[in-house]
């Protein structure tokens, strides 16, 4: 049992010391990038050591080479020297820069917290850009469709040129059955936003929504668009299918349903659809060759199996 365990243990340790390795040298990369920038590495290393202390008594019954991560502690201690010797160790945070990564985790926190956990993190006496927003998140989240509607108000007021608060608007439009509403502050953020491709995917899916015949050749466009920044988007695809579905194109509905199933992990079912699609288009045309792909793919696994 010894021969036959003792390569097995010398493998893994061997993987559990190239592993801590490399997340030592991630976490001094971040450090020098933190540099770089001109920001201080403070936060990172209090991170770390807040970790180190709640784990201190976990840790002390730990084998060390049996982790895939350097212990806290080892951390602190690795971090500490280089982080402090930043010029930039006690440079605060631009209030511009600060502003944004509050209102990041304030669109956090309203999207994965319940409602009574967003009202002690972000209470009413808590009038801040971000409380609000965080506020106004959770009431869309908990069908509070006033309250969601006064909140967003109230933060574009504020920040007019915002694209994430008329995103929200729109979400909270669409979200309550007014696609034909939600159309207008959706193409306001996607006209804000420097990176607009989730939005966009909504906005097509406020377009197709609105059963408007006459918005599904730009909702698919619009959602073309998304999906040269987010080509995995089976969501995209899904909209795409049901626009030309309403059109009563057939091939193209097929093909893009396809596509959404393949998107989604689901082979068999992109496999069946894929070949249905086949039928429709003609031999040989693009339609066809997409379908063709689709149909006759097999995982590399399957693929290697089926030479052997």
């Amino acid at each position: 049992m010894a021969a036959l365990s003792g390569p097995t243990a010398a493998i893994q340790n061997s993987l559990f010391a190239y592993l801590r390795a490399q997340e030592d040298q991630a976490d001094r990369a971040g450090v020098k990038f933190l540099t770089a920038s001109g920001q201080s590495a403070k936060g990172m290393y209090d991170t770390f050591k807040r970790l180190a202390d709640q784990m201190l008594y976990q840790t002390a019954y730990l084998n060390p080479y049996l982790q895939s991560h350097p212990l806290p502690s080892e951390r602190v201690a690795a971090l500490e020297g280089m982080a402090k010797a930043s010029p930039y160790w006690n440079t605060k945070d631009p209030p511009a820069l600060q502003a944004r990564h509050d209102l990041m985790r304030a669109k956090l926190f309203g999207f994965l917290e319940r409602p009574e956990a967003v009202a002690r993190r972000y209470p009413p006496s808590d009038g801040s850009l971000a409380a609000h927003y965080a506020r106004a998140i959770s009431a869309l989240r908990f069908a509070e469709p006033r309250a969601a509607q006064a909140q967003v108000d109230a933060l574009i007021h504020v920040q007019p040129q915002n694209p994430y608060f008329h995103e929200l608007k729109g979400q909270m439009l669409l979200e309550s059955g007014r696609p034909v509403d939600a159309v207008a502050p959706l193409r306001q953020a996607v006209q804000l936003a420097p990176n607009p491709a989730l939005m966009q995917i909504m906005l097509g899916q406020a377009l197709i929504a609105s059963h408007d015949r006459a918005r599904l050749d730009e909702a698919v466009t619009i959602l073309q668009a998304a999906l040269i920044h987010e080509p995995e988007s089976s969501e995209a695809y899904s909209q795409v299918a049901m626009a030309y579905g309403q059109k009563n194109d057939l091939a193209h509905a097929d093909l893009a349903s396809a596509q959404a199933a393949y998107m989604r992990g689901d082979l068999k079912t992109a496999r069946e659809i894929a070949a249905r699609a086949k039928t429709r288009f003609p031999v040989g045309s693009p339609g066809w060759v997409k379908a063709d792909d689709i149909a006759s793919y097999k995982p590399p696994a399957q693929s290697a199996l089926h030479r052997q």
